[in-house]
């Protein structure tokens, strides 16, 4: 059936004032996007499939197809070690930070004098451990738990864990400071989710004689499921952009090196996104599976 023109001018009338406002602030969003992001992610795309030279007239593009990718892991001998050696230790710090400050938020959601001013300590280094904090930081060996040398842990470590994975435990319980700077956000996401659940279903429970492990267990848990996906989001990509992140740093050391450049750091960036995005999307996957089986 063909609508008339008049009659399309109606549907687009109507399609406009419905959705018009929505687009409208949606705007703003969407030039910043495609002029900031969009555009310098297609151009550093395209840089990773050539050889980028800096001349005096600008910079000279030398296709090469996927020779910087190849170089990646072929010719490079630090890159692949240390993306290895950092989605490792990172595999170990992401379900601490998640377990860790869902434990604190149970804590901190009971009622006792002066929880808000404990809830504020815990977030206050989120406003403070700024990258360039961080930095000097750890530069002055203030990120350091000094019982870790004082007592000689890495043969105990290796011993019971294996020599694999020593190394990223060692560089996890180095990093023991960052698990409680890096916690304010999600510890703040968990109390929110507590207040989704409705007490009257705790009272229910607890007059057919649950213990509040069997609640914890039966309710908070499932129910904070969400949120537990939403913080694993959250800290993969808050710890996978930290600022002394080794694999960035390597990127950025080649970026004005004169037999790499802009092309083959492109390459290296696209590379360890890849990667990120795969552990993004196994993390969804599973969240996911679990979601639908318990609403089956």
């Amino acid at each position: 059936m063909k609508i008339s023109q008049k009659g399309y001018k109606q549907f687009l009338s109507y399609k406009l004032k419905r959705y018009g406002v929505g687009y409208l602030f949606i705007l703003p969003w969407a030039i910043g996007f495609c002029s900031l992001i969009a555009f310098p992610l297609g151009w550093s795309l395209f840089m990773s499939f050539n050889k980028v030279v800096v001349t005096q007239g600008g910079f000279s593009y030398d296709f090469i197809g996927l020779g910087n990718y190849r170089d990646a892991f072929l010719k490079d001998n630090v890159f692949p070690v240390q993306l290895i050696e950092y989605f490792q230790e990172m595999l170990i710090m992401i379900p601490v930070i998640v377990i860790f400050s869902l434990l604190v938020s149970l804590l901190l959601n009971q009622n006792f004098p002066g929880r808000f001013l404990f809830r504020a300590v815990f977030f206050l280094p989120v406003i403070f451990a700024t990258g360039q904090v961080l930095t000097e930081l750890f530069a002055q060996n203030a990120g350091k738990i000094p019982f870790i040398d004082q007592y000689n842990l890495e043969p105990l470590i290796a011993k019971y864990v294996g020599p694999g994975l020593a190394e990223p435990v060692m560089a996890v319980l180095g990093k023991t400071v960052i698990i409680l700077w890096y916690s304010g956000v999600q510890i703040l996401i968990y109390i929110a989710g507590y207040q989704t659940i409705s007490k009257s279903v705790y009272e229910a429970v607890r007059i057919d004689g649950a213990s509040p492990w069997d609640s914890f267990w039966k309710i908070t848990l499932p129910a904070m499921v969400p949120f537990i996906s939403l913080n694993t989001l959250y800290t993969i990509v808050d710890l996978f952009t930290f600022p002394m992140n080794p694999v960035l740093a390597h990127v950025k050391s080649n970026m004005f090196k004169p037999d790499t450049g802009y092309g083959y750091s492109s390459a290296l960036a696209w590379v360890y996104f890849a990667f990120i995005f795969v552990l993004l999307a196994i993390v969804m996957r599973l969240f996911s599976s679990s979601s639908k089986r318990k609403g089956g």
